[in-house]
């Protein structure tokens, strides 16, 4: 919280939301910073911090990390699988819309001291993403929203 400026006011137009995840032996929790352009959810900045053990290698981890909150930002904005006629339409990436460089949020990591032996970190940035771009949007728009991908158009 302190690292993301949680208490302090987010920029104009901006607002913050958290959301925590514990998997793999490891605990993530992230502060997604949002606003809306286009009445579209733009996330500008990712702060997470987790405790995986005793690190290893730090680069590692806020790798893994900076790829999983890009891989749940896509699925969280742009997830969406449509079957048509018992086939899903999304053959491959040109079908399947990714997050883009443009689009991609800054993403902080901060490591928790520890000495508990090293725990997964390939997967725990993925989850907390989506809630916590959520939690943010509703403390933006005061609308709940509980389906992916994360929408604000009726």
């Amino acid at each position: 919280a302190e690292k993301a400026g949680w208490g302090q006011p987010a920029p104009e137009g901006w607002t913050r939301g958290v959301a925590v995840h514990e998997s793999f032996g490891s605990v993530v929790a992230q502060v997604a910073e949002v606003s809306l352009e286009g009445g579209r959810p733009r996330v500008h900045r990712v702060v997470a911090a987790v405790d995986c053990g005793t690190v290893v290698n730090p680069q590692i981890v806020a790798q893994q990390m900076e790829g999983g909150v890009i891989f749940g930002l896509t699925a969280a904005l742009h997830g969406r699988i449509d079957i048509e006629g018992g086939v899903v339409r999304q053959k491959n990436f040109p079908d399947y819309p990714l997050l883009t460089l443009k689009d991609a949020p800054v993403v902080e990591t901060h490591i928790v001291p520890s000495t508990r032996h090293p725990s997964g970190m390939g997967e725990p940035g993925v989850p907390p993403i989506a809630p916590a771009v959520g939690n943010a949007l509703f403390a933006l728009t005061g609308r709940r929203l509980r389906e992916l991908p994360l929408s604000l158009s009726p």
